[in-house]
């Protein structure tokens, strides 16, 4: 079912990669996939479906994330996501917030991989892109090594072949989402032994992850999934692209980053006179100049010009001013 080998991917991040950000991104590489925000089966079938499920063709490759744990409406809502023209379908088995978990899906699912079979069979069966699984290494005090191969092993019978592994239990009961972003410790090595063991699947990993390590994981893995490095140091993504192609990590550049600024301006324009407001476009330009002279007040100058009413391009210009000053220096 696969029909493309994507070695980079943004992850999934509520409230963060709406189109916007995704858009954004695609400024600086043309090779990673990215992805929704996770949508629900119940939001894709009955919601708004432009605001919601709406995209650029600029955006290919994109996936969508649902959730979900009812095979007839993820097939319902899978069908919906091929027509409109993603490119990966992706359940997620890993979220593990107390509102998904009331909704019985996300992490909770790693307990029920015969229902997340049943839900993957029925998205294959109507879908015309790859059906993907993302998921964690384990839940709570469940044993992660039998957790996680039993859930892969049941799920792949299917005839699923990718699995995005977060390389991080997910604690349903104590921990914040955030805090289970940060606090389970990271497993790597187990993730590695899923891969070795079931070389036939392909793996990718996720989690805590920065460009930086992304060479050597590369080599042990299928792919790699950035998640908050890639959305807090956006600039990352341009050195993706030329780690994909030579396995070399080659620093991006401050023309990288203004090169992405002068690329997403047409379509921000085109937003604007649409309706969208500035700073909803522009607070996922913050973190794009990270690290450099005049950052600080890109950030500051840019979150305060797109809040106001009507503001247009000429508050990311003034924006630029101390990164252009620094760079004349």
């Amino acid at each position: 079912m696969t029909n493309f080998l994507q070695k980079f991917s943004v992850a999934p991040m509520m409230d963060w990669t709406d189109r916007h950000c995704r858009v954004f991104h695609r400024t600086l590489t043309k090779k990673t996939l990215l992805y929704t925000e996770m949508i629900t089966a119940d939001a894709v079938i009955h919601g708004d479906r432009k605001r919601l499920l709406g995209f650029s063709e600029e955006e290919h490759p994109v996936a969508i994330q649902l959730g979900g744990s009812d095979p007839e409406k993820l097939a319902i809502a899978t069908k919906i996501a091929c027509d409109l023209g993603y490119d990966e379908v992706n359940l997620n088995c890993g979220c593990p917030s107390e509102r998904v978990q009331s909704g019985t899906f996300g992490a909770c699912l790693m307990r029920e991989p015969k229902l997340v079979s049943e839900c993957i069979s029925g998205m294959m069966n109507v879908s015309t892109v790859p059906v993907t699984v993302k998921c964690r290494i384990g839940v709570d005090d469940d044993p992660a090594e039998k957790t996680l191969f039993e859930f892969v092993d049941i799920v792949a019978s299917t005839g699923c072949e990718v699995f995005i592994v977060h390389a991080r239990k997910a604690i349903l009961k104590g921990l914040s989402p955030k805090q289970n972003r940060e606090i389970p410790p990271l497993d790597y090595e187990l993730v590695g032994k899923l891969k070795r063991e079931r070389s036939d699947l392909r793996i990718i990993l996720n989690g805590g992850l920065t460009i930086d390590q992304s060479v050597s994981y590369l080599e042990q893995f299928d792919g790699v999934m950035l998640g908050r490095a890639a959305y807090k140091t956006p600039s990352s993504l341009a050195s993706a692209d030329r780690l994909i192609e030579s396995l070399e990590l080659i620093s991006y550049t401050l023309e990288d980053e203004l090169a992405a600024v002068e690329k997403f301006k047409p379509y921000i324009s085109k937003q604007l006179s649409e309706g969208t407001r500035l700073h909803s476009i522009t607070r996922h330009m913050l973190g794009l100049f990270a690290g450099r002279k005049g950052a600080a007040y890109w950030r500051r100058t840019l979150s305060n010009e797109s809040a106001h009413n009507n503001a247009g391009l000429q508050a990311i210009d003034r924006a630029l001013e101390a990164i252009l000053y620094n760079r004349e220096q």
